[in-house]
């Protein structure tokens, strides 16, 4: 059987310009980067009107077991492309912690795949390395600020604005900088996030143009003054310098499936800590090229779906016209309990307990966001026809179809009836029933309450004492309309991931409270949720290798 690589490696890929051509995009719009992948002018498109409908690809809690939302958007595009519909993709750029470290790509699998998958998993167009860099160029404007006769008032001790860089390790997550005497600066706590956790990459992915990211970096808060006033950005005049730096990453990323289906793949924020969803300006622009546009949100719907809803439709003011659940028998199964060595055994009774995981998000999808859901079951060899049709009967009774999926193994021709009943749930797509899970006009603490007691199906939420006094201060500076991201485990609907199915009654614990005010969103961390992984005991970097002739192998 053929690796992910070695399938990307033996497809011929068309032109950039050939699939330029089929968006309708115009060649002298083009900037490339290489033979088959390009930067798109967006700005030259906006005159377009947001025609297409906007399909958004989510999940069931993941567990161990996988699930393939990645592989299923870019499976489903194919699907759509084959059945005769204008289709583009909308998808999140990797970052190389996971790529180096256990979770992988993201570029999809087997015969779903985005190519040149090696490109696009490694460097790519640099936006990643612009990313890192203009965050850190705000990290050395404030610590020069400090060094420079401090005339913000800054409060070394209060410095909350971390430098980033786009690879798992956990040895940075907490140091101590500025050593070695008056020279070298202030010697404080510092710390790395990793660039797909930095608020600069949020910030990007939400802004609406050049001018929207200048003004969104400028309200960055980067630390607070003595007498406890905020610092931000524009107050070290870092905005116009940090925008220079992401102007050309600002503009989105042209690439293609095996079969030449045209996919926008920029930005990348992670879903359990930021919004999880890929650029503002790359679903804009796909909607005004294309009838249908498949996009994904990381994680489960409780995290990269409600944060797709909540926080960038509410700032977008975008509407998805459906929404594909991807869900397996293996996955569901290890929600009822199944230790991942038994998962290929059939088990009718765990499947049932762990099918109140899958009840719930379809729940969420059809009751709290008034959308239309289609279960996605991807189909594995061990699956028995008997725990197929007991899927199948739960998404019924819960309003939703189901369509087995094989687009790893088959490509497009894999998800044909997937593409089907997704049209069939747009063409009957409902805006005015479109809803978000909490109004502006909420609270920060109601806002937060909503989401666990709604989505989550939390009994209550607890808040720290540090957690209440942060909220309280960001009310009173103006924070209050934000939406809300909550950081917490994928795992769970909880904040403990050991908490599989579709646990209730439970309370959701608040640690501590931030704000991205360049994103424009305010964090609340639960759980142990970190901002900058670590490397496994044996990283998936030990077995990537490049050969004599510059082919790269073991890349999944």
């Amino acid at each position: 059987m053929l690796s992910d690589i070695e399938i990307a490696q033996s497809c011929t890929l068309k032109p950039i310009g050939e699939i330029a051509e089929k968006a309708g995009i115009a060649p002298d719009l083009l900037e490339p980067y290489g033979r088959y992948k390009a930067k798109v002018d967006y700005i030259a498109l906006q005159d377009k009107p947001l025609r297409g409908k906007l399909v958004l690809v989510t999940a069931i809690n993941p567990t161990p077991a996988g699930e393939g939302k990645t592989t299923v958007s870019i499976g489903l595009a194919d699907a759509l492309n084959l059945n005769g519909h204008n289709v583009c993709l909308a998808l999140r750029e990797p970052s190389l912690g996971p790529v180096f470290g256990v979770k992988g790509g993201a570029a999809g699998g087997g015969y779903a795949q985005v190519v040149p998958m090696e490109d696009i998993n490694l460097h790519f167009t640099g936006d990643m390395h612009a990313i890192t860099a203009a965050n850190n160029l705000i990290a050395a404007m404030l610590d020069n600020s400090i060094q420079q006769g401090n005339p913000l008032h800054i409060d070394p001790r209060r410095v909350t604005w971390k430098r980033c860089m786009d690879m798992n390790d956990r040895q940075l997550r907490s140091i101590i900088g500025g050593l070695g005497g008056k020279a070298n600066g202030t010697p404080r706590e510092d710390g790395f996030d990793i660039t797909t956790a930095s608020e600069i990459m949020a910030t990007l992915c939400l802004a609406a143009s050049i001018a929207d990211l200048k003004a969104r970096v400028a309200r960055i808060v980067v630390g607070r003054t003595y007498d406890d006033k905020p610092v931000t950005a524009g107050d070290l005049g870092a905005q116009g310098a940090v925008t220079a730096l992401l102007k050309d990453a600002l503009r989105p990323n042209l690439v293609q499936t095996l079969i030449g289906t045209p996919a926008f793949v920029h930005g990348g924020p992670f879903a359990n800590i930021a919004h999880g969803c890929n650029t503002v300006i790359a679903t804009k622009t796909a909607l005004r090229l294309a009838d249908v546009v498949v996009t994904e949100a990381g994680f489960g719907a409780d995290l990269g779906a409600e944060k797709f809803i909540d926080i960038k439709c509410r700032m977008a003011d975008l509407t998805p016209s459906a929404v594909v659940l991807v869900a397996t028998v293996r996955a569901l199964k290890s929600h009822g309990g199944v230790a991942k060595a038994d998962l290929g055994t059939e088990n009718l009774p765990a499947l049932e307990r762990g099918l109140d995981n899958l009840r719930r998000h379809l729940r969420n999808i059809s009751q709290v966001w008034g959308l239309r859901p289609v279960v996605a079951l991807n189909r594995f060899t061990s699956d028995t026809d008997a725990e197929i049709e007991l899927v199948r009967r739960a998404a019924a009774e819960a309003g939703a179809k189901v369509a087995l999926c094989e687009v790893w193994a088959k490509g497009g021709e894999g998800g044909r009836e997937l593409a089907r009943l997704v049209m069939e749930e747009a063409a009957q797509a409902d805006a005015s029933r479109f809803s978000f899970t909490y109004p502006d006009e909420l609270g920060l603490q109601d806002k937060i309450r909503a989401v666990a007691t709604r989505i989550y199906g939390a009994k209550d939420v607890s808040f720290a004492p540090a957690a209440l006094k942060t909220i309280a201060q960001l009310e009173a500076e103006g924070c209050a309309r934000m939406p809300v991201c909550i950081a917490k485990t994928q795992y769970s609907f909880s904040d403990d991931p050991k908490k599989l199915g579709a646990p209730e009654g439970f309370t959701l614990t608040i640690r501590s409270v931030r704000v991205s005010a360049g994103a424009g969103f305010v964090v609340a961390l639960s759980g142990d949720i970190m901002t900058m992984p670590g490397l496994p005991k044996v990283p998936a970097a030990v077995n990537i290798d490049v050969t004599d002739d510059g082919r790269i192998t073991g890349l999944f």
